[in-house]
């Protein structure tokens, strides 16, 4: 059986593909739809629907307030040049960069089989170095791999 933060995200997504990638709810009508509390609203919305996979969340509170949930349509190369200069940073957990990972496989920036290598080549198990150092390395990896596919993609234009 799904789990609920699973059915609430694909229930947002269903949403977000019949109103054009922008979409306003309240958060206390999911909850309640859902039969949840508010805060599994908030922890779907921060894990599964951050600037890393894609979306912009603007949240108004109190009495009229709303939850604007926007699908970011980027070009490839913009996507790829904001993760170099401003998504990775000088470091990266391994759960934000298979996020990365994800939304690029995702949006068919790199096919499953790459996304695939580039995943293995992130992953604490893979880097087996000291946790102080490990964030750093695997953020110098992940840049260099998207470093590499925009080259290709460049050659391939």
């Amino acid at each position: 059986m799904a789990r609920l933060s699973d059915v609430i995200e694909e229930f947002i997504k269903t949403l977000l593909m019949e109103s054009e990638g922008q979409l306003e709810v309240q958060r206390n009508e999911l909850a309640d739809y859902f039969e949840c509390a508010p805060s599994q609203i908030n922890y779907v919305l921060a894990t599964r629907f951050s600037l890393n996979h894609g979306y912009y969340i603007e949240s108004k509170r109190g009495g009229g307030g709303y939850i604007r949930i926007v699908r970011l349509d980027v070009d490839k190369n913009d996507y790829l040049h904001y993760l170099l200069r401003e998504g990775i940073g000088s470091g990266i957990s391994e759960q934000k960069a298979l996020q990365i990972i994800q939304r690029m496989r995702d949006q068919k920036y790199v096919s499953d089989k790459t996304a695939f290598l580039i995943e293995s080549a992130v992953t604490d198990k893979a880097i087996n170095m000291p946790s102080s150092l490990r964030d750093n390395i695997r953020a110098s990896i992940l840049k260099s791999m998207i470093t590499a596919i925009m080259a290709w993609n460049s050659k391939k234009v």
